[in-house]
């Protein structure tokens, strides 16, 4: 997560990516790092951690439903939703050539860590978009909505794919989207967009309390969370050896120059292009 974020500075300013490193989210997320090494007991209680993590994906849908509800539909709208579906087509069938050379990973797995790759990590587009509202440079607010696009076509893909692979056990490709579209997280999302969309700026100054002002705030705990647990998987090199670990290094870079030139290409603002590089270069948790 945070490789990508660092990753698609760059598009903005070299020397951006050095005020970021020295920022509080990114500062707390090398503690989280820190405790593991020394084998420290900090923890983050589940409950708090999901709360965490509830909160900041109903702050970023809210902001992004009143920012779509601002800006109205437009021609680029419409060209980056096209965009980021395509993307979610194409990055799984990248990501499995890779996986199947490099990786030497079966047909079966290829398939299903190239769907991961194809959808988008919620957790790293918040620490993007908190990155960019940090150094002051604006987004497009569509770019929740297109979000919440990416994550189905490459769901169909990879499914596909792992059925053609003839394990023997197709899986039913219309349960695998239904557990997909009523996860919690990406339901949330949508929700809290939608409800964005419908209040507007009014909604906004009633919540802004709330959503707003303790965000940063709330943010660092969660990437001090994230930190930990990174820090404890850390061992799963050892285990899958270096190539995967290569695929993990390649594939982000693979997906975010494709969606850095797409937003290049679409006319995106600079933070709305980072934030297609970030979405392309990220891989799903779910």
């Amino acid at each position: 997560m945070l490789y990508c974020v660092l990753l698609f500075s760059l598009v903005i300013d070299v020397a951006a990516v050095s005020t970021a490193l020295v920022s509080p989210p990114v500062l707390f997320f090398g503690l989280g790092l820190g405790a593991t090494a020394v084998r420290s007991d900090l923890r983050i209680p589940e409950q708090i951690s999901k709360f965490l993590s509830l909160y900041l994906v109903t702050a970023i849908g809210f902001k992004g439903g009143v920012a779509l509800r601002a800006e109205g539909w437009s021609t680029a709208l419409g060209l980056t939703m096209v965009g980021g579906i395509a993307l979610g087509i194409v990055i799984p069938f990248i990501a499995r050539a890779v996986l199947l050379r490099l990786g030497r990973v079966g047909p079966v797995d290829a398939a299903a860590i190239g769907a991961h790759y194809g959808s988008v990590s919620l957790v790293t587009f918040l620490t993007a978009q908190a990155f960019l509202e940090r150094m002051d440079i604006p987004a497009e607010g569509f770019m929740v909505a297109v979000l919440a696009i990416m994550e189905s076509p490459s769901i169909i893909v990879g499914v596909a794919l792992a059925n053609r692979a003839g394990t023997g056990a197709a899986v039913p490709l219309g349960r695998v989207l239904a557990g997909s579209v009523t996860h919690g997280s990406l339901l949330l999302l949508v929700g809290a967009t939608v409800i964005g969309l419908l209040s507007g700026a009014r909604g906004m100054a009633d919540v802004e309390g709330f959503l707003v002002t303790p965000f940063t705030g709330l943010l660092v705990l969660f990437l001090l969370d994230m930190g930990l647990l990174a820090g404890r998987r850390l061992g799963a090199f050892r285990t899958y050896g270096w190539r995967l670990a290569a695929c993990g290094i390649i594939l982000p870079l693979v997906g975010g120059v494709l969606g850095g030139g797409g937003g290049a290409l679409i006319g995106l603002s600079t933070g709305g292009t980072t934030l297609l590089a970030v979405l392309a270069a990220s891989a799903s948790y779910i």
